[in-house]
């Protein structure tokens, strides 16, 4: 199945999706480190990926309606919860750890579908989701390491090195699409491995470029919408094949738009520049890291 590159001339077609081949890799890497470990936070991790991949698979195979991925994504949350992989503890940076039983459930279930629709948002431009996911998973895995969490910060290295592994083909210009399937089994597993690792706020600053373009996209359209549904399109391809912010005012505000206010540039400069956002927060997600650990 190919889709038509919206930002390329010519109607270019590329291949989608390539979530079936990001979630076979995810699977054999997890299900042999349960095999060795037998780890339930492993385990965890695989099953709520298994789903938001199926969930995901099924909005590529036909269009649904924009309802359907953040509902459908609270059933990727009911394993963490069946199998008790959380701690009811929740860290904060510069202060103590504070205990939240029930609020921390209910957590768990906004968690997962917020986190799947935010990476699934970012899919924006070639190699954009690919690469924020590769660079927002390094404060993850320090994190946990700095947590004395290995066994979980060993399952969070497939997620790193399956979006890197993609990156090379999903890059600018891309030869192929992850899909729906692909990006919300990313972004199901970043934030399971956050709750399961006990390092949610950590993962929270890593996403907050993806974070803010959701927002701006939800408080722009005023609802929650699919974004192949969207009439007016909040970029323009020129003749030159640059991009250019749309001046629709019912054009969605999104985080390109926002980069191209400054002026028309090439896709990849707009990619670096999300790149270098993504890194900034990593930098900042590392320092909360230490910082909440230091108070620990």
């Amino acid at each position: 199945m190919t889709v038509k590159d919206y930002h390329k001339p010519n109607n270019k077609h590329v291949p989608r999706p390539g979530g079936p081949i990001i979630m076979i890799s995810l699977a054999t890497a997890e299900v042999n480190l349960f095999l060795l470990t037998m780890n339930n936070g492993v385990l965890t991790i695989l099953i709520c990926t298994l789903i938001a991949f199926f969930i995901g698979y099924i909005d590529d195979k036909k269009i649904m309606p924009g309802y359907f991925k953040p509902l459908a994504l609270v059933v990727a949350a009911i394993p963490i919860i069946l199998l008790g992989t959380y701690d009811f503890n929740l860290d904060f940076p510069l202060f103590n750890s504070a205990r939240i039983p029930l609020l921390y459930i209910g957590l768990i279930v906004l968690i997962i579908p917020v986190v799947g629709n935010t990476i699934n948002s970012i899919d924006v431009l070639n190699g954009v989701v690919s690469g924020f996911i590769a660079i927002a998973s390094v404060p993850l895995i320090v994190a946990l390491i700095m947590n004395n969490k290995f066994e979980i910060a060993i399952a969070a290295l497939p997620l790193f090195f399956s979006a890197i592994t993609f990156y090379k083909y999903h890059r600018y210009p891309s030869r192929i699409f992850p899909g729906d399937s692909g990006t919300l089994a990313w972004g199901a597993m970043y934030a399971a491995i956050a709750i399961v690792g006990g390092v949610e706020f950590v993962a929270i600053v890593a996403l907050l470029p993806a974070i803010i373009n959701s927002f701006l996209f939800l408080a722009s359209v005023k609802r929650i919408a699919e974004h192949r549904t969207i009439q007016v399109r909040p970029v323009i391809l020129l003749d030159d094949y640059k991009l250019m912010a749309s001046m629709e005012k019912a054009a969605p505000i999104t985080l390109v738009r926002m980069i191209l206010a400054a002026g028309p540039l090439h896709e990849n400069e707009v990619t670096r520049n999300i790149f270098k956002l993504a890194a900034f927060s990593a930098g900042m997600a590392i320092l909360t890291a230490f910082l909440i650990r230091v108070v620990i």
